[in-house]
C-alpha cells in the first residue's frame, strides 16, 4: 500500500480572488474563462470560501459508480484517471462525488476533473495567499514505512503526548547503527530505557545525568572511533537537560565540534517531575514554580532562545522543528545526519505537553500548528556555509492570541501580558530576519 501527494485547502487564507481557477483554465483548456477550471472556489458560510476539487480518493465513489470503467485509480500516481474513449457521459460519477470534484463541462461535452498536472499542480503556486498547498508528506510513509520501529510497543507516554511520535520517527530514520542517550525527563520516563532489566529501545541506550549528556556521548564516540567503527551518537533530551543544567556539557561539545546529533525535545518545563519552570519556559506560563495568585501571574521572565545560542557556537547544523510539519522535520533530520559526521548537529523540537500545558489530548497537533502559524515557534535552519534560512514561511501570521488561547497555562493572561508576548515574538523574528540577510561566513564563521 502506498501514500500519495494531495492538494490541501486552507480556507482561512482564501479571499476568493479566483487566480487558481484562471491558471487551471489556462493549463487545461487554453482559456482564461474560470468556468473551464477543474478547481472551483465557491462562497461558503459567512464570509468564508469553500473548495470544490477532486481529492483523488483512495476508495473513490466516482470509480465505483462508473458503469463504463472510464475512471480508474492510478496505483503509481494516486490520481483517479479519466478515459475519454470509454466514457459514455452518463454523469453517474458526478452523483458519487461528495466534493464536487468531477463535473459535467458543457463547453467540451464531457466530465472534467483535476489530474494533479503530472504532480506539479499549476493552481498551488498561483495562489497569492498560500490557501492551496501541495502536501507531499506521503513520501515519508513510502520511503520509511517498512523500516523497523526501534522502540518496543507500549511505551508509557501521557495520552496525547507527541514525544513518542517524535522518538519513533527519529530512530526509524536515524537507523540501528546508533547509540542513544536519554537524560532524566519524559523520554526515559515513558520507558525508553526499560523496566526490570529490559530495555524499551532496540539500540544501545544509556541514562546519563542531566548535566553530562553531551560529554558522555563524546566519550562514547571517541571509543568507537578508536576501535574503527562509525556509529551515530544521538541524544534525545528535554529542555531541562539542555537549556539549564545540561548546558555546560552541550556547550563544550559544540565548541569542540564533537560529532553527534543532539535533539532537544522542548516542552517548556520539567514536566516529568511536577511541571516546574525551566529556562525554556515562556513568559506568562503557569507552572508549579511560577503559579498564578495574588503575588504572581505566571513566569515573569522570557525564555532562553536556545537555538540561536547553539547557532552562535558555529555548529555544523542547527534547526528548529515541529511535528505539525513532519516533512520539514524529516528534511532537517537528513541534513542533521550528514552534518553530525563533521561535528555537532542540533535540532530543537517544539513539543507541547498535554498535562503541563493543560489542553485536551487530541489538540496536540493543533497547538503545534498554531505555534508555527503565529510565528511563536518559527521554523528555520542554519549551517556555516548557507547561513540561516526560514524553512516554513509564514508571511501572514495569525495573531498570537490564536495560539495562547489553546493552552490552559496561559488562561490567566491579561492584555498587557499578551501584548508582551506579541512584542517579544516580533523582536525575535526581526533578529532572525537580520541573521537571514547576513553572510554566514562573515558573521558566524572563523578559520578553524
Amino acid at each position: 500500500m502506498a501514500s500519495y501527494d494531495t492538494i490541501a485547502f486552507h480556507p482561512q487564507r482564501c479571499d476568493g480572488c479566483g487566480d487558481c481557477m484562471t491558471v487551471c483554465a489556462q493549463a487545461k483548456s487554453d482559456t482564461d474563462v474560470p468556468r473551464q477550471s477543474r478547481i472551483r472556489i465557491m462562497k461558503g458560510t459567512g464570509d468564508g470560501f469553500e473548495l470544490a476539487l477532486c481529492r483523488q480518493c483512495g476508495d473513490a465513489k466516482c470509480v465505483m459508480n462508473c458503469p463504463a470503467a472510464a475512471l480508474t485509480k492510478n496505483p503509481a500516481s494516486g490520481v483517479v484517471d479519466w478515459n475519454s474513449e470509454t466514457c459514455v457521459t452518463c454523469l453517474l460519477c458526478t452523483v458519487g462525488c461528495a466534493y464536487g470534484g468531477i463535473v459535467h463541462e458543457p463547453a467540451v461535452g464531457h466530465v472534467a476533473k483535476c489530474d494533479m498536472c503530472d504532480g506539479r499542480p499549476a493552481c498551488v503556486p498561483a495562489c497569492p495567499h498560500g490557501a492551496l498547498e501541495l502536501v507531499t508528506v506521503g513520501r515519508i510513509y513510502n520511503q520509511y514505512g517498512d523500516r523497523e520501529d526501534l522502540f518496543v510497543p507500549g511505551l508509557a507516554a501521557c495520552q496525547g503526548c507527541n514525544s513518542e511520535l517524535l522518538i519513533r520517527h527519529t530512530l526509524r530514520r536515524v537507523g540501528p547503527n546508533t547509540v542513544l542517550a536519554t537524560p532524566p525527563g519524559c523520554i526515559p520516563g515513558m520507558g525508553t530505557v526499560g523496566y526490570n532489566g529490559r530495555t524499551g529501545t532496540k539500540v544501545p541506550v544509556f541514562h546519563p545525568l542531566l548535566t553530562n549528556t553531551a560529554s558522555m556521548l563524546a566519550g562514547v564516540r571517541a571509543y568507537y572511533e578508536r576501535i574503527g567503527r562509525d556509529v551515530t551518537m544521538l541524544a534525545l533530551a528535554g529542555d531541562g537537560g539542555t537549556v539549564d543544567v545540561g548546558f555546560q556539557s552541550l556547550s563544550g561539545a559544540a565548541e569542540r565540534g564533537d560529532k553527534m546529533l543532539y535533539v532537544c525535545v522542548d516542552n517548556e518545563g520539567y514536566m516529568n517531575t511536577g511541571m516546574q519552570a525551566s529556562g525554556s519556559t515562556t513568559y506568562g506560563s503557569w507552572t508549579s514554580t511560577t503559579p498564578v495568585g495574588e503575588t504572581m501571574s505566571g513566569k515573569d521572565r522570557d525564555s532562553k532562545d536556545m537555538p540561536v545560542i547553539m547557532m552562535m557556537h558555529r555548529c555544523e547544523y542547527v534547526a528548529t522543528a515541529s511535528l505539525s510539519h513532519m516533512e520539514d522535520y524529516y528534511r532537517k533530520l537528513e541534513r542533521a545526519l550528514a552534518a553530525c559526521q563533521r561535528g555537532m548537529a542540533y535540532l530543537h523540537v517544539f513539543s507541547p505537553c498535554t498535562a503541563g500545558w493543560r489542553f485536551p489530548a487530541a489538540a496536540n497537533m493543533e497547538v503545534s500548528r498554531k505555534a508555527v502559524e503565529t510565528n511563536f515557534a518559527p521554523l528555520w535552519d542554519y549551517d556555516p556555509e548557507a547561513g540561516l534560512r526560514f524553512t516554513v514561511a509564514v508571511d501572514a501570521p495569525l495573531p498570537v492570541e490564536r495560539y495562547i488561547e489553546l493552552s490552559g497555562k496561559y488562561r490567566h493572561l491579561g492584555p498587557d501580558q499578551v501584548a508582551h508576548i506579541q512584542h517579544r515574538l516580533e523582536d525575535r523574528l526581526e533578529l532572525l530576519r537580520k541573521f537571514e540577510t547576513l553572510p554566514a561566513a562573515q558573521v558566524f564563521s572563523s578559520p578553524r
